[in-house]
């Protein structure tokens, strides 16, 4: 059984219908992109599979269960993390601050023994540092464990916000446009480490510009137009559909 199986999903805005009966499965341990132009659907598919958006139509499961209009912060107890396009780091706190914020789902909420420090609760917090430690050593940013946020370039923000969001142990983690606004070289830091992600046991499902990018790591690949699923299959399948050529990759591709 595919962990992800999202099966004729629409969603209107103001009678235009942004997703139109979209169906596709993402199998564990993948990594699986959503391509298309500005205005295809990308970033308002990821939202209704998030729980950002409740469907119109059609339904969404995990783990053979529906979950279509979960709140977001339920997904996250069912092992759903996500990045968005626009950075969401917490400027003010340091880079292993901002992984142990991520954490936060593996926290005892006791509140009393929190503030009595119960010797638990001291041990449960050192161990969540050494975590988000590790996680740092992860996506390569071992050398900023003291570092503000606010000091960090972008490109290791954006590696940061990886960081973060697999401190919260996902199954299925969602990235939206992880490479926007990076160079040549940091896009090759990020391309290397969604593809060991992946490879960790975390199903990734990508939204990306960079063809490159997207031709390199992903195991399969749907193409959305205009809302609509225009196919779907391997890098090298998508890369030689006349269709996709004309529409999105241009005939040098």
């Amino acid at each position: 059984m595919a962990l992800l199986e999202v099966d004729n999903l629409s969603i209107a805005f103001g009678g235009v219908k942004a997703v139109q009966n979209v169906s596709f499965s993402v199998d564990r341990g993948l990594v699986y992109s959503v391509i298309g132009p500005n205005g295809a659907g990308k970033t308002t598919l990821f939202n209704l599979i998030t729980g950002v958006y409740t469907p119109s139509e059609g339904d969404i499961r995990l783990d053979g269960k529906s979950i279509a209009g979960t709140a977001p912060h339920r997904l996250a107890l069912k092992g759903m993390a996500r990045t968005f396009q626009n950075l969401q780091i917490c400027m003010n706190m340091t880079a292993l601050e901002n992984v142990m914020v991520g954490a936060h789902l593996q926290l005892d909420r006791n509140m009393v023994k929190a503030m009595l420090r119960f010797p638990g609760i001291a041990r449960r917090d050192r161990e969540l540092k050494d975590e988000a430690r590790e996680l740092m050593r992860f996506v390569g940013l071992e050398s900023y464990w003291n570092l503000g946020a606010s000091s960090m370039p972008y490109g290791a923000l954006k590696r940061l916000e990886i960081a973060r969001a697999l401190a919260a142990k996902p199954q299925i983690l969602f990235l939206d446009e992880p490479a926007a606004g990076l160079n040549t070289h940091e896009t090759a830091e990020i391309d290397e480490l969604v593809r060991k992600v992946a490879d960790s046991g975390v199903t990734v499902v990508l939204v990306e510009h960079d063809m490159k990018m997207v031709m390199n790591i992903s195991d399969r690949i749907l193409v959305l137009d205009y809302g609509k699923k225009l196919t779907e299959g391997t890098a090298r399948e998508v890369r030689e559909n006349p269709d996709v050529i004309a529409a999105y990759l241009g005939s040098n591709a």
